[in-house]
């Protein structure tokens, strides 16, 4: 079972970041950098617009932010306790800024870019709400915490963007406002059909734009660091939020969704505060780099531990 529902999912992944990574080699540099800055500010609300009116919703949604800030802290507390560790080991410390990008590393997943086309992929638009109100905490957790954790460990800088900002500007947090408010809204048959092939058609230029970015990664460096980062990000806090989930009585495919979302690799928001901040960036590829390629083991994992067909 487990196996049959990651081919297309699988298929999906690897065909098209492949494809992102012969085009980031042989495009110009500043092509990602257009493509992310339209999926950021049109494509990505587009979608997030058209998945939210054929998604179901309910009031127990206001348990995915809280689910995804829950993990955000837990693994920013593991990660801070395994620095301490190590900072005890003789001759193994580590600089402020390397501190830093490793806690984010810890902290937030790629909940949007990658989150979103396997919570697709494997459980449809109608639970695509969990994932999105999930990504919302995601990214409050990434602009607010986050941030909070890059400027205490991070270079001072006058040009430090503002965490209010940063957040009120979010456009998916638009999408995500739009969707709600014209949900009662009646659309035409194919404006309807056009708007969620739209939203299709971005889930599949970001799996691109992941490629394409890391096709630009000449190097990776403190591979020892990632790797414990990525352990804490995609494995042990997936787990124990996870069975605590299970303890409260949260199962189903409500459970598997919000389960998948805390699995995911490092966000790309990582890199993002790590260069505003001035924190170790070079660690901050090699965790992403790793995380993202980590995921085609860690993902039948997951579906092996939990299986996707019990009823919710």
């Amino acid at each position: 079972m487990v196996s049959a529902s990651l081919v297309p999912v699988y298929l999906h992944l690897i065909s098209l970041t492949l494809v992102g990574w012969g085009l980031g080699r042989t495009l110009p540099s500043v092509v990602p950098l257009v493509l992310g800055k339209f999926l950021f500010w049109v494509g990505i609300p587009i979608g997030i617009f058209a998945f939210l009116r054929q998604a179901t919703l309910s009031f127990s949604l206001w348990l995915a932010p809280v689910v995804a800030c829950t993990s955000i802290v837990l693994g920013g507390s593991l990660g801070w306790f395994y620095l301490r560790w190590r900072s005890g080991q003789v001759g193994d410390r580590c600089l402020s800024v390397t501190k830093g990008s490793f806690l984010l590393s810890s902290m937030v997943g790629n909940t949007g870019y990658i989150g979103y086309p396997v919570s697709l992929a494997l459980f449809g638009q109608d639970y695509f709400s969990w994932a999105m109100f999930f990504d919302l905490g995601s990214t409050v957790g990434a602009y607010g915490l986050g941030a909070a954790m890059a400027s205490r460990f991070g270079i001072e800088r006058e040009n430090q963007p503002s965490i209010a900002r940063e957040m009120l500007l979010n456009p998916a947090l638009w999408g995500m406002a739009a969707g709600l408010v014209m949900r009662p809204v009646r659309f035409p048959a194919p404006l309807e059909q056009g708007l969620v092939g739209i939203g299709w058609f971005t889930i599949s230029l970001a799996l691109v734009l992941i490629g394409m970015r890391l096709s630009q990664i000449s190097s990776i460096k403190g591979i020892r660091l990632a790797i414990a980062s990525i352990g804490i990000k995609m494995l042990v806090v997936p787990l124990v939020v996870g069975l605590l989930l299970l303890a409260c009585g949260v199962s189903g495919l409500v459970h598997r969704v919000l389960l998948l979302q805390m699995a995911m690799p490092p966000a790309f928001a990582t890199l993002i505060l790590a260069e505003a901040y001035e924190l170790d960036k070079t660690l901050t590829v090699t965790s992403l780099t790793i995380g993202s390629l980590g995921l085609l083991f860690t993902l039948p994992i997951w579906l092996w531990l939990f299986p996707i067909n019990l009823p919710n």
